[in-house]
């Protein structure tokens, strides 16, 4: 029998612990405060919005529980905060040498807002998903 899950079913085979549970709020946390810290700083992040000590702290816990939240739904929510460290790492770079020519610098910093609207989204995306226990979709 081959069974296909429904739009909304979560593929967890196993309930998180409660302390899992608590960290993986913390990563948000501590993602959300890089997130903000980033937007305060003038808009003029180092690099990316989640670049700052705090966002690699949250970025080192997600990858140390990363192995422990398998199986359960938080992994998706794990999985997802570190693709969106990544990700706006990446785009922190892209904007980092459009900015050092001349002509790049009005993309640059297109590209800093545009990145720094799109972490902020995915936050509060992966908090709303987290608060009621589901799996992020497609991850």
């Amino acid at each position: 029998m081959n069974e296909t899950p429904t739009p909304g079913a979560t593929l967890a085979t196993s309930a998180p612990p409660p302390s899992l549970i608590s960290t993986t709020l913390l990563v948000y946390g501590l993602f959300g405060v890089a997130a903000v810290a980033g937007l305060v700083s003038s808009g003029f992040p180092l690099i990316a919005p989640l670049m700052g000590i705090v966002g690699i702290v949250a970025l080192i816990i997600a990858y140390v529980k990363r192995t422990d939240a398998s199986g359960t739904w938080l992994a998706s929510h794990l999985r997802w905060l570190i693709r969106t460290f990544w990700f706006s790492f990446l785009w922190g770079i892209v904007g980092s040498l459009l900015f050092v020519t001349i002509i790049g610098i009005p993309f640059a910093i297109g590209i800093w807002i545009a990145t720094t609207i799109w972490v902020l989204y995915r936050l509060v995306r992966g908090y709303m998903l987290f608060k009621d226990s589901h799996v992020i979709p497609g991850m």
